[in-house]
């Protein structure tokens, strides 16, 4: 019996297929862009994601040569939607979704500050309020597009619209629906009619059927049978929320265990039982033990985005080799900096290029170069920005810390940054955390794959993950390299504190 994930990123689409010992038979790809008509402002139509699903599903079963009569199922997880995608009752979009990283509902996120005491939403939703939270796009959305208002039925997240598309049945999972902030309720996992009323969201814009990650909600629909390569009937499981799924992949069950997903943004998070919330960090069900577990993770807005907007401003002759060798361009980059001394010799980067969520919460926030001079070369500006996003990563563990949650000695990190051996370096220095890469290196796809493998049954319990995921040797931290990174990190976070005001007036 075999098993497809599929996770829809911010930048792209990969799916897999395994075996039930989780052996990766075969992944594929699909990349896209995200629309930015405004600085801070980020939005993607949902046709886009279908389109990648269902390529890449169709691609993985081709090149395994697996029999469509073999594979047990399908899991999907996506992106945080923000706002989800407003869709009207033909369930056809009315407008591109608002994603996770567009902060432009910042009226919306002040007037709830201004009228909702945080102690009643945080002791109803586990969480606070900022532009990053999908309600206040939500709000955005009803305040300055009253004709589009006026047409929704519902509001889907990625992965449920793509779940739509396979299975026309309406879901939401709990991950999905607590990451989506204000309107849920942690405790008694279901939509507050309350805060709903409070907000001015209806209630019945929010799917009813909410279910675990693990349920199978569907199954595949002659249509999209023929559009994605899977038999007609296939089950389809709910999947979650990318960062949960990423968490799972890397076998995190149990309090202490904690994971750093680093793609495009960082998602760092950990298990508990939920009773030490962390205002300053996200809260929601996890991916299993859904109605037991609470996931608690900080998430920095740029990371690989970080790189990626480097080597696109400053990368042309190592993007112009790369294509003429097959290398990565970020390998060569890697070769530059490996010989560049931990602080970059005096450079400090504040890493907010796309505003900044937990824990400072600031969609004014932006990105700082500080200390350049004529001494320093563009290898000195790359490894700056790799440090910048692993004293974000720091900064979010040690908020988990103050709230009393327990952290183990080793993070599990997984996703494309991961494949940096220099940058996995970083953070173990940075955060004095040992770093342990996850062999493997599918993240969200796989665990999407065991969570396929819990819903038909091919897999019995949550624990077998524990069996599915190898690991390479961990990356220890260099002690003396932390002593650097100790000062400079204070250098960090004062320099924010300086300069908020600043950014806030640009």
């Amino acid at each position: 019996m075999y098993l497809i994930g599929s996770d829809i990123g911010t930048q792209g689409t990969k799916s897999v297929i395994v075996n039930e010992k989780g052996e990766v038979l075969a992944e594929a790809f699909r990349e896209y862009e995200v629309i930015t008509p405004k600085p801070n402002w980020a939005e993607q139509w949902p046709d886009v994601w279908v389109k990648a699903v269902f390529e890449t599903v169709k691609e993985v079963v081709e090149k395994s040569g697996v029999s469509r009569k073999e594979i047990a199922g399908i899991a999907i997880s996506g992106l945080y939607g923000g706002s989800g995608i407003p869709v009207d009752k033909n369930m056809q979009p009315l407008r591109p979704c608002l994603i996770w990283m567009d902060r432009r509902a910042v009226k919306e996120t002040e007037w709830v500050k201004q009228n909702v005491p945080k102690e009643k939403l945080f002791e109803i939703t586990g969480n606070y309020v900022d532009s990053y939270f999908g309600f206040t796009k939500i709000m955005w959305i009803r305040n300055n597009e009253p004709e589009i208002w006026k047409k929704i039925y519902k509001f889907i997240t990625p992965k449920d619209y793509v779940i739509y598309q396979m299975t026309r049945e309406v879901v939401i999972d709990y991950s999905s629906a607590g990451n989506l902030g204000g309107v849920f309720d942690v405790r008694k996992l279901t939509w507050s009619k309350e805060m709903c009323d409070v907000l001015g969201i209806p209630i019945e814009f929010l799917p009813e059927r909410i279910v675990k990650s693990s349920d199978v909600v569907g199954r595949v629909t002659k249509e999209a049978s023929e559009l994605c390569g899977l038999l007609e009937g296939t089950p389809v499981v709910a999947g979650g929320i990318d960062a949960p799924v990423a968490q799972l992949s890397a076998g995190a069950l149990e309090e202490g265990e904690h994971v750093a997903m680093v793609g495009t943004s960082t998602c760092w998070g950990t298990v508990h039982d939920g009773s030490k919330l962390a205002f300053g960090l996200v809260n929601y069900p996890y991916v299993v033990y859904d109605t037991e577990r609470i996931y608690t993770f900080g998430g920095s807005a740029t990371t690989g985005a970080l790189a990626r907007w480097f080597k696109e401003q400053f990368g042309e002759s190592e993007t112009i080799v790369g294509e003429r060798t097959g290398i990565s361009p970020y390998q060569l980059f890697d070769k530059e900096v490996a010989n560049i001394p931990a602080g970059s010799e005096g450079i400090i980067v504040l890493p907010y290029f796309m505003g900044e969520r937990s824990p400072i919460w600031d969609p004014t926030a932006r990105g700082v170069f500080f200390g350049v001079t004529l001494y320093h070369k563009r290898a000195h500006l790359y490894r700056a920005l790799m440090e910048g996003g692993a004293y974000a990563l720091r900064h979010n563990m040690e908020e988990g810390l103050k709230a009393g949650l327990k952290l183990n000695d080793e993070c599990w990190i997984v996703g494309g940054v991961s494949k940096s051996s220099v940058w996995v370096k970083i953070f173990a220095d940075v955060t004095g955390f040992k770093m342990r890469q996850v062999a493997s290196l599918v993240e969200a796809p796989y665990g999407d794959a065991f969570l396929a493998g819990l819903g038909t049954g091919v897999i019995d319990k949550p624990e077998r993950i524990k069996e599915w995921v190898k690991y390479r040797d961990p990356v220890e931290p260099d002690l003396e390299n932390k002593k650097i990174y100790d000062r400079y990190y204070e250098v960090y976070r004062e320099l924010y504190e300086r300069t908020k005001d600043l950014m806030a007036r640009l």
